[in-house]
């Protein structure tokens, strides 16, 4: 059945009522490590790359290299994860994810990957594909068990909470890996990213195992088609699918040009773009507290609002030049942010049916492989017109094609 559910404003209790089921706390501790490596990832993966090579256009395509695997593998990632059990898709994948981060860090420090061997990036762009086809495989799998691990009532709450836990994270993982690398050099991530694997394959290991919601004897094609067949027949889910898709491409090649915003125009470096990001989480705290508080009423709505905050504080902190400003600005963006994340997130959720939970989230996945298409796009444009005008551009189209949105698309208006 699909999920529906009302309540109340109510602040405390409610905000945390998730911790009190036991599954729910060891998915959180498995989610802290997997988020804590991967946002490290964010500052390490693209500076490094940008040192390496000093084109913009590298830099996106990198990213574009880990989104064809994970775009290809997500369709089967989401069959996985409606055929067998969860649990075990979730901890062989960090375990990978270990091993790729633990190979960049030996690449590193014996010299192999660095400035002084012409060419040697080719790691990182190889590391990316590997990780897109562990995200691709993995993470239907993990965004699906959460409805198995609480109740009904408590959907919007435990996403809130993974939210927020992220958010967390936001706030001091990204400044640490800039002072890493400004004090001990980016091996010091990559050990420190390895670790935080191992530590989610621990938590995960102790999760209850999952039931296969579909035929176990189903075709890996047939039921991609009729995933994506419902997909399309489920309009709400499609609006919402659609909408998010708009939101992520607009906004999230910010994310891996970052490094250019730190090294030219605000000229703070590695230490500072960590600090960008980390203030991003505060405000992208703040969100995630708020919405695990709050009645699942007109989550429609602000999800639009999101859409159009995060268009206009990204249009801004683009142009900006003072320090300042845009540390506010960016606040902006990771608080618009969490609204998108944790709304569509539990919207979605609640319109599916259990039959086909692990195939909608695969195509919920794949938007985040197309916005490595866009950020490549990005950063061919940052090459020309330079990265200011770049994701000013695309936060502009978002905040237009979000307000229209909410104006003229009664259907995701009236999403509770």
């Amino acid at each position: 059945m699909a999920r529906t559910s009302r309540g109340g404003v109510s602040f405390g209790a409610r905000t945390f009522s998730s911790f009190k089921n036991p599954a729910y706390r060891m998915y959180f501790g498995g989610a802290i490590g997997q988020m804590a490596a991967m946002t490290m990832q964010q500052v390490v993966g693209s500076l490094l790359i940008y040192r390496l090579t000093g084109s913009a256009a590298i830099l996106g395509a990198m990213a574009f290299a880990g989104a064809i695997p994970m775009i290809l593998l997500s369709l089967f990632g989401g069959v996985i994860a409606d055929r067998v059990d969860k649990k075990k898709v979730i901890v062989w994948g960090q375990a990978a994810s270990a091993i790729v981060s633990l190979a960049v860090a030996v690449a590193l420090t014996t010299g192999f990957l660095s400035a002084e061997r012409a060419g040697s990036w080719w790691v990182l762009v190889v590391s990316s594909i590997l990780q897109g086809s562990v995200i691709g495989l993995m993470m239907p799998s993990r965004q699906a068990i959460i409805p198995e691990l609480v109740s009904e009532d408590q959907l919007m709450n435990a996403v809130s909470l993974n939210t927020m836990g992220l958010n967390a994270l936001q706030l001091f993982a990204p400044a640490l890996a800039g002072f890493l690398v400004d004090f001990l050099d980016f091996e010091a991530v990559y050990f420190l990213m390895t670790a935080m694997y191992v530590m989610a394959v621990v938590f995960f290991w102790f999760l209850p195992r999952s039931r296969p919601s579909s035929n176990l004897h189903m075709k890996a094609f047939d039921g991609i088609a009729k995933g994506l067949r419902y997909v399309k027949g489920n309009t709400n889910v499609l609006y919402i699918l659609l909408f998010t898709l708009v939101i992520v491409l607009l906004s999230m090649p910010y994310n891996n040009l970052l490094p250019i915003f730190a090294d030219d125009v605000l000229k703070v470096g590695a230490t500072g773009m960590g600090i960008l990001m980390s203030v991003s989480g505060i405000g992208a705290m703040i969100g995630s507290v708020a919405l695990a508080s709050l009645p699942n009423k007109k989550r429609g709505i602000m999800l639009g609002v999101s859409g159009v905050i995060i268009g206009l504080a990204l249009a801004g902190f683009a142009f900006s030049r003072s320090w300042p400003l845009s540390l506010a600005l960016i606040a902006l963006v990771g608080l618009g942010q969490t609204g998108r994340m944790t709304l569509s997130f539990t919207l979605v959720q609640n319109y599916v049916d259990d039959e086909y939970m692990g195939r909608v989230m695969s195509v919920f996945m794949m938007q985040f492989g197309f916005t490595s298409f866009s950020t490549f796009l990005a950063g061919l444009l940052a090459q020309g017109v330079g990265v200011q005008w770049a994701i000013g551009g695309f936060a502009v189209a978002l905040a237009l094609a979000s307000s229209l949105v909410l104006v003229f698309v009664p259907r995701i208006r009236k999403l509770e």
